[in-house]
């Protein structure tokens, strides 16, 4: 082993830097090799250097692990995972493709990337997406905390960082329209709406490229990087620019009483089905990342409508989702959670429905996320419809009764005004529970699902 290197250890899982280097953790149970990549910049079309870990000294029960000397905060890296392929019994193991880090803190995408690449079999260095090493430490806070605000007394905006600034009557700078930068300079204007919350639509790190040809994914449900925020909404173009500006957006909210919810999408990835790319979690290990169809494990089961479904409640996948939750809090200081089609937290290994999913009550009853907000989307693209159900004491529910109910009173419907008063005090015909918070449903009418505001009142049929 060269002189810069030693075994390392098996925790913390991801990318952590010491004062004298970075240890590297990764998990696979079923990769025969494991090699560690390290890049010059974004657009390399080959490794500066190939670290191959050594399955004795660098393996603990099914985690991979090295200790590199002088590696520093922003060093470009990532993985390649050899093992068998074998789709009939779900493995999907590619040495010829590169590996984001799946708990990398950020992510680089070079002038070459290309999704393509990583769906075809050649090998995709040159075109594919990277991770990048961060200290959490390094950050100034200048004293932020969160604002703790009771759900009585908060009206939430959902905002798309993209779209908000991205049209020229914004009135902000070109480079700063569409960035978590041009979201800090609009902040009077959020303020004069009145509201207490921003709810940002998804970023974590999504794949732009997942969309028909021609397309661009616009909305971001497609993450890859759940650690990551999504550097297309950052000003700054170095590799850490991106972590760095959303903290200085979450920073400047709070100092304006404004608190930060994230949509988390931890149903699906950018993946998508087996004929999709390999980004990652397929790569890494797939039977432990997504659930697969029982009758052919060659076939991802599909509960999102997004062509795969993570598997929420399998070992790795919960902590790995509960580690993201916590880095979002503790690191990056938002103060809650909307997770997007969250019944299929709900679902164990075979697809079906728990009564007692671990993950939703892992959430529910951790220590660190107590003080934040929990907000489900408490159905899926399955069929699941948990609103006024949802597992857990904590969480609170999108209301889509109240949307519903609320557009048919003001359309005129018939025989809608007893239960337009059940919504608009608090829907007790729904949360039924006395012991439990009796303001656990969200009340909206619109959302980035088919009409916006605007649009409710001016078609027929949706236009977007």
């Amino acid at each position: 082993m060269d002189s810069d290197l030693s075994p390392g250890r098996s925790y913390p899982i991801g990318a952590t830097v010491y004062p004298d280097g970075v240890n590297f953790c990764i998990y696979s149970k079923n990769a025969t090799a494991i090699e560690l990549l390290f890049f010059d910049d974004a657009d390399s079309a080959r490794p500066a250097r190939t670290i191959r870990l050594d399955r004795r000294l660098n393996r603990t029960f099914f985690y991979w692990h090295i200790f590199v000397k002088n590696i520093r905060p922003g060093q470009i890296y990532a993985y390649r995972a050899h093992g068998p392929y074998l789709p009939n019994k779900g493995l999907r193991f590619n040495g010829r493709k590169i590996l984001l880090d799946p708990y990398g803190r950020a992510v680089v995408t070079g002038r070459g990337y290309d999704r393509a690449a990583a769906i075809h079999e050649g090998d995709n260095t040159a075109q594919a997406l990277k991770s990048v090493v961060c200290d959490n430490r390094s950050y100034n806070w200048s004293g932020d905390r969160r604002l703790n605000i009771a759900y009585a007394d908060t009206v939430i905006y959902e905002m798309h960082v993209g779209g908000f600034t991205r049209h020229p009557s914004s009135g902000l700078a070109e480079d700063l329209r569409g960035t978590y930068r041009g979201v800090c300079e609009k902040i009077p204007y959020l303020k004069q709406l009145g509201i207490t919350a921003v709810e940002l639509l998804p970023v974590q790190q999504f794949d732009e490229q997942d969309a028909p040809a021609g397309l661009t994914n616009y909305w971001g449900y497609s993450p890859i990087g759940f650690f990551a925020p999504h550097n297309g909404y950052s000003s700054r173009k170095d590799p850490l620019g991106p972590v760095d500006e959303f903290r200085d957006m979450v920073k400047a909210l709070h100092a304006a009483g404004i608190e930060v919810i994230l949509d988390v999408v931890f149903n699906h990835t950018a993946e998508g089905s087996a004929e999709g790319p390999t980004f990652s979690f397929k790569g890494l290990e797939n039977p432990a990342y997504y659930l697969l169809d029982p009758a052919n494990r060659s076939r991802f089961a599909n509960y999102s409508g997004c062509g795969n479904t993570m598997n929420t409640n399998f070992s790795i996948m919960r902590r790995l989702i509960i580690d993201c939750l916590h880095y979002w809090v503790t690191v990056m200081h938002v103060d809650g959670f909307r997770f997007d089609l969250a019944s299929v937290m709900a679902r164990g290994e075979k697809g079906d429905l728990l009564d007692d999913p671990p993950v939703l009550w892992s959430i529910d009853s951790d220590p660190i996320l107590a003080g934040t907000k929990i907000i489900a989307e408490a159905w899926d693209a399955a069929g699941a419809y948990q609103v006024g159900q949802f597992v857990g004491d904590r969480f609170c529910e999108w209301n889509g009764h109240f949307r519903d109910d609320v557009r048919r009173f003001v359309k005129g419907d018939e025989d809608c005004v007893i239960t337009l008063a059940k919504r608009i005090t608090g829907s007790p015909d729904i949360y039924t529970d006395p012991r439990r918070d009796s303001n656990r449903s969200v009340n909206f009418i619109t959302s980035h699902d088919g009409f916006t505001l605007n649009d409710l009142v001016s078609y027929n049929t949706k236009h977007n």
